[in-house]
């Protein structure tokens, strides 16, 4: 599998075949037992955990399907995360993302004052605010009624195109996957390219 800079890439799958394995793989959260992945060029078996953890922080955002948001952080603080964690202050970046998923008024709210789609939004906002090359997403939509999965998904692809951001995700939502430019699908732990059919 080869995955070139701008594209958007979906992975689909029954429940259990390693969708989210293969994520996880490609963004350098694990190691493969075998194989090589390599990941804006470096090659993450040949790096230690210290040097794979500062690759992702440079090139990586990641979406989680639970949104992995901190309870005791505003959005705003929520977002600036990825920035503080760097090294990195810009409070204008996140207000601008904050601007981009439409959740400037909610800035001060936690994640329990937020609904799942806002939550998932704030969430978005974060793995877009160090500008990431490329972005994994798990599930995106995955816990969204139909109208807000559309909203966020809508807000994928277009983060995706007004950045140039690569997408890699993982879904079961086949309208979703054929939103991007190439599907793979795992089917008894081998992946295949489909071909492309429009949704």
């Amino acid at each position: 599998m080869s995955v070139a800079a701008g594209d958007s890439v979906a992975i689909v799958g029954a429940s259990g075949s390693g969708k989210t394995t293969l994520l996880g793989l490609l963004a350098g959260l694990d190691l493969p037992s075998r194989g090589s992945i390599v990941l804006a060029g470096q090659a993450l078996d040949a790096l230690d955990e210290e040097a794979r953890a500062a690759l992702r922080a440079r090139e990586v955002g990641f979406v989680f399907q639970s949104f992995h948001l901190l309870p005791s952080l505003t959005a705003e603080e929520n977002v600036a995360l990825p920035l503080e964690l760097a090294g990195r202050e810009d409070p204008a970046r996140v207000r601008e993302v904050l601007q981009a998923v439409g959740l400037s008024a909610r800035a001060r709210h936690y994640p329990r004052q937020l609904s799942g789609g806002e939550q998932q939004r704030v969430a978005i906002a974060r793995a877009f605010v160090a500008r990431p090359r490329i972005l994994f997403a798990d599930e995106p939509t995955g816990s969204l009624d139909h109208a807000t999965g559309k909203q966020v998904s809508d807000l994928l692809f277009a983060l995706n195109a007004g950045s140039g951001t690569t997408l890699v995700l993982v879904t079961h939502d086949m309208h979703l996957a054929q939103r991007c430019q190439h599907v793979y699908r795992i089917d008894e732990g081998r992946l295949q390219r489909q071909e492309h059919v429009a949704a």
